[in-house]
């Protein structure tokens, strides 16, 4: 246990959400309690010019949206914490898909105007997969919103998760008074336009005492009394086993956008959240203890320094220390790399660091060495799994308005595509480049950054694809021969593997029913 002190003090969790819950609010509100930034950014305000702190893309501060994956390291009461904040929007699913693999923890925020909304549904089958452990903040209880009741009701019947309420509200919209926290006895008072402080929060041991009617009003008081004597008579005391084992969830209420009810799930989380944990590999389980260093990359990134032409390797610390010039093994490409300026993040500002622990998400400096899934290791050959990819649901053929600009297309597009944000295709038969997404927005970004970032113009046409599917067989004549007669429909992606992309869903019924030698697959683990 050679390196226990500084794994035990790690948290690393993602925040997840459907767009607009509040998700990079409660990030940047997290941040201020770190001391890791002075003032919070306006996402969409058009007459602040500051931005959300973790929204560093220009297309992201435009739409008002986060479209990648953002980093972030801060300390909070002797704990380092590295916070992922992810995309909500639908059309980026799938980093946000690839991020959940790099953390131990969740935490999830629920609209309490809106409640349960599709995407969430999703990232929390993607959870539940895992086991992961997730915390629910039900956000925006200033406004007009569902019964709080109700609300965690549909949310234990729509997500399938057995919530535990860790505080309770008074009243919701206008009429929201604040939060009793049950796990330390505690009642935050909120008014409305002000940050909540240490001047807020009033011990209440005992809710028969009458400072509660005098701070919240007799009818509030008597109604918090019954919730509360409800809520302890069917749940009880919080049990962190279950929790880490992801059979339940604690909940906390509050008002991201006026910092209230930020804290008291804070201190909670870092009291009850997992600490970095064993993972499986293709040789055996690592665990965080082991004295060799290892970790897996999760998420590239080009040109995160606009100015600067760079390109970042986001990578999850698994085992050992990784240190700052040191070889370690590439086991893709069999060779040994190191590294003279990893950095630790804040969204975009960088700072070098001289080692790192399991736990830890750290950049690497990346000149085309690296793709999503690859493993660093101190020698042993083994791959991180568990990474995958999915099929893509809209395909479009990339289309060069400007042949001079030829070269900056195929770099921009190979450097993107590395980075997960799409598939490339190529078809047989031609040299027909097609790029594969889930949604339709991810094409405006690709657009946008091949423009800005690489100086090509390009347009894209829809082709009438239903879906992408990875080809294996253990005959390969039977797979040639399929290949050789599907032309117009089968590629390759861009690292060789085949695939046949499917007209409708019929079309692919029939292709898997006609050739049982020959497996049909929807995802692609990046490291099988």
């Amino acid at each position: 246990m050679k390196y226990e002190k500084e794994v035990s003090r790690r948290r690393t969790f993602a925040i997840i959400s459907h767009p607009d819950a509040g998700k990079t609010t409660l990030t940047e509100k997290l941040l201020l309690f770190g001391g890791a930034i002075q003032t919070a950014g306006a996402v969409k305000s058009n007459k602040i010019k500051k931005h959300a702190t973790s929204d560093f893309m220009e297309i992201e501060r435009q739409r008002g949206i986060s479209v990648a994956t953002s980093v972030m390291t801060f300390e909070y009461k002797d704990n380092l914490i590295n916070l992922l904040d992810t995309p909500g929007h639908k059309d980026f699913a799938e980093d946000t898909y690839r991020t959940l693999t790099a953390v131990d923890s969740v935490i999830l925020v629920i609209d309490s105007v809106n409640g349960v909304e599709d995407q969430t549904r999703r990232l929390v089958e993607v959870c539940r997969m895992r086991d992961t452990p997730i915390i629910v903040f039900v956000n925006k209880m200033d406004r007009d919103g569902k019964n709080r009741f109700d609300l965690m009701e549909e949310v234990e019947n729509e997500l399938k998760l057995s919530l535990h309420p860790m505080t309770f509200p008074i009243n919701s919209g206008k009429d929201f008074k604040g939060v009793y926290n049950l796990f330390d006895k505690t009642l935050c008072l909120f008014t409305a336009s002000t940050k909540a402080d240490d001047e807020d929060t009033i011990d209440i041991a005992d809710l028969s005492d009458e400072v509660l009617d005098a701070k919240v009003g007799e009818r509030d008081a008597n109604t918090l009394r019954e919730d509360v004597e409800l809520i302890e008579g069917v749940y009880g005391d919080l049990n962190v086993a279950d929790y880490l084992a992801g059979k339940i969830c604690p909940v906390f209420f509050g008002s991201a956008v006026n910092n209230f009810g930020v804290k008291e799930m804070l201190d909670t989380f870092i009291q009850v959240a997992p600490r970095p944990l064993c993972r499986q590999t293709s040789a055996r389980e690592v665990c965080p203890d082991e004295d060799k260093f290892s970790g897996f990359v999760f998420k590239i990134h080009a040109n995160l320094d606009p100015k600067h032409r760079d390109r970042i390797a986001f990578m999850r610390v698994c085992s050992g220390r990784f240190e700052r010039n040191k070889y370690y093994h590439h086991v893709r490409m069999d060779k040994d790399v190191r590294f003279s300026n990893p950095y630790s993040f804040l969204a975009r500002s960088k700072d070098v660091i001289e080692d790192a622990y399991p736990g830890d998400v750290i950049g690497l400096f990346d000149t085309g060495n690296f793709k999503i899934g690859d493993t660093l290791t101190e020698g042993e050959n083994f791959f991180y799994t568990g990474i995958p990819t999915f099929s893509p649901e809209i395909f479009k053929e990339l289309v060069n308005k400007d042949p001079m600009k030829t070269k900056q297309l195929e770099k921009g597009v190979q450097q993107l595509t590395d980075e997960g944000v799409a598939q490339l295709f190529t078809q047989f038969g031609g040299n027909r480049k097609i790029i594969g997404c889930v949604g339709d927005l991810q094409f405006e970004v690709i657009q946008y950054r091949l423009l800005h970032e690489y100086g090509a113009a390009c347009e894209f046409r829809t082709l009438p694809y239903y879906k992408a599917c990875w080809l294996t067989s253990k005959d390969p004549n039977k797979l040639g021969e399929f290949l050789r007669f599907k032309q117009q429909n089968s590629g390759e992606d861009k690292d060789g593997n085949p695939i046949y992309l499917a007209q409708s869903e019929w079309f692919l019924n029939t292709e898997i029913s006609n050739n049982p030698d020959i497996q049909f697959h929807f995802t692609n683990e990046v490291n099988k």
